[in-house]
């Protein structure tokens, strides 16, 4: 086949703008907030509303989100949603939050502490995570319930909220990029999920106790974290587990584990523990949603 120059040159032209056409894709990024890794947060004191310390902790945790947004903002993010996922789901301030901000807030939802994520996100950022329910250290270590389980496992290993939103993620094509937390809590999410840009708001020295980040210096160095996950955030890639996805839920009070047994596909395989085969990580955890949710007599 014959080529004219003119073709040639069109194709040249076609070939060079294709790296500039796909840089210029707009940064949607999502970030989902807990309450216990904010930095300063340490008893039930500034988790709910009956603490004496919880409205000023919820401007410790709007702070730190609004430095993540900053630096989302910094690295050309045109869209972010954020997912209020402690306690009540309405923890956050969101009249301090910017207008161009979405927020997801109040329970129950599909997709838990991240509802709202799709495959249209470059990058998934973790706020205040804290330790798994089976980590014997960590500020206020639990997964999803610290009143309902005690422990919950994917494919055979325990795993964090955290891990457990890297898999949603990562079922999806997004990598999460940045999680701040306690040292316990950042260290287990480093080990399961490798490359991932951390921030240790506090040092844990009991489940109760730490050795803190003023807010102040907490949300400088989110800021700066972000800013540097963004930056290269092609680096990244989604953490995925296989499936099906074998769901085990170990709870405190055994009544629950009887009465959940009962369900079709559901097996009790201990006094306390049942195992569920999910075809996909958000089956498994709309099933956890369920389970948490399930709050039966707490006597024997």
């Amino acid at each position: 086949m014959k080529i004219t120059s003119l073709a040639l040159g069109v194709a040249l032209v076609l070939v060079m703008t294709r790296p500039a056409m796909a840089a210029e894709k707009p940064l949607a990024v999502y970030i989902s907030v807990d309450m216990e890794g904010i930095a300063g947060v340490v008893t039930a004191d500034q988790l709910g509303p009956q603490g004496f310390e919880y409205e000023r902790a919820r401007h410790f945790m709007t702070n730190e989100v609004l430095a993540a947004v900053r630096a989302a903002k910094a690295a050309g993010a045109t869209k972010i949603l954020i997912a209020d996922s402690h306690g009540n789901g309405e923890s956050l301030l969101i009249d301090e939050l910017p207008r161009d901000v979405r927020v997801i807030r109040s329970w129950p939802r599909h997709g838990a502490m991240m509802a709202g994520l799709d495959s249209s996100f470059n990058a998934a950022i973790m706020i205040g995570y804290h330790a798994s329910a089976s980590s014997p250290a960590g500020v206020r270590a639990h997964t999803i319930s610290s009143a309902t389980f005690t422990r919950i496992a994917i494919n055979g290993h325990d795993v964090s909220e955290g891990e457990i939103g890297a898999a949603q993620a990562g079922a999806l094509g997004v990598p999460v990029v940045f999680v701040s937390g306690d040292d316990v809590a950042t260290a287990e999410l480093r080990d399961r999920i490798g490359n991932v840009v951390t921030v240790e708001t506090k040092k844990a020295l009991s489940f109760h106790s730490a050795e803190t980040l003023t807010p102040a210096e907490s949300a400088a160095r989110i800021e700066s974290g972000v800013r540097s996950a963004l930056a290269r955030v092609a680096e990244f890639k989604p953490y995925a587990v296989t499936t099906p996805v074998t769901l085990e839920m170990s709870y405190k009070n055994y009544a629950a584990a009887e009465i959940f047994s009962y369900l079709p596909g559901m097996e009790r395989v201990g006094s306390r523990t049942v195992k569920y085969v999910a075809k996909t990580i958000g089956e498994a955890v709309d099933i956890i949603m369920v389970a948490e949710s399930y709050q039966p007599d707490v006597s024997p």
